[in-house]
């Protein structure tokens, strides 16, 4: 199964090197490629990819708003942001809005095509330590929103979260609880669905805004 991408960035030298980046891998196509957000939104309703490489700063519509209205729509296509900045506060936003992921723009080619395939499998590409200290040090520095009742988790399901909310993978998780890997993933879809989340992204800012995990200052 090839896996559809759409690029969007707003420097072309960017966009057509990680557009032909993509092209060398046979279970990997790039379907359109924007230098905008709408440009970018546009694509995704034409084309239906199944992951959006999103740079944060473009005209018209930045990253985070077109991120946005991708969800909104309800539209298959996981967005993985493209920074500049591993402490980019923008990016913390941009995973509220729904992006299952993150990548800096040095990135290797190797990193990128893991990545694209990790987000198109569903999984959030939460794993480095550098993205649990952005969550953490950006839950840390602003106010907390309306936080997200986790009244209708059990007690196994809020220690599940609060693992996710620490960069945990499945199996990381599955050792931690001294459980099977089917049984934690049970436990994660449960998670998402109570909570209304779309991946593990989400899951990791509901946890920092409902207080379940504190980030260290």
């Amino acid at each position: 199964m090839t896996v559809r991408v759409v690029v969007a960035d707003d420097q072309e030298i960017v966009r057509a090197g990680f557009a032909a980046l993509i092209d060398t891998q046979p279970d990997l196509s790039v379907v359109a490629t924007a230098a905008d957000g709408r440009e970018a939104v546009r694509s995704c309703r034409e084309q239906r990819p199944d992951v959006v490489l999103m740079d944060v700063r473009m005209p018209v519509m930045d990253g985070i708003e077109a991120t946005r209205a991708i969800t909104a729509a309800g539209l298959a296509a996981k967005v993985l942001i493209l920074t500049t900045f591993d402490l980019d506060e923008h990016v913390y936003d941009a995973l509220v809005a729904g992006a299952s992921g993150f990548l800096l723009k040095d990135v290797t080619a190797e990193r990128l095509f893991d990545a694209v395939r990790v987000v198109a499998a569903g999984d959030a590409l939460l794993a480095p330590s550098v993205t649990r200290r952005l969550i953490g040090e950006f839950a840390r520095q602003r106010p907390r929103p309306s936080s997200p009742r986790l009244d209708g988790l059990t007690p196994r399901e809020r220690e599940v979260l609060t693992l996710i909310a620490g960069g945990l993978s499945n199996p990381e998780i599955a050792a931690s609880l001294v459980v099977g890997e089917e049984t934690v993933k049970t436990h994660v879809s449960r998670v998402l669905q109570k909570l209304g989340l779309r991946d593990r992204a989400q899951a990791v800012a509901a946890a920092y805004e409902a207080g379940l995990v504190v980030p260290r200052g």
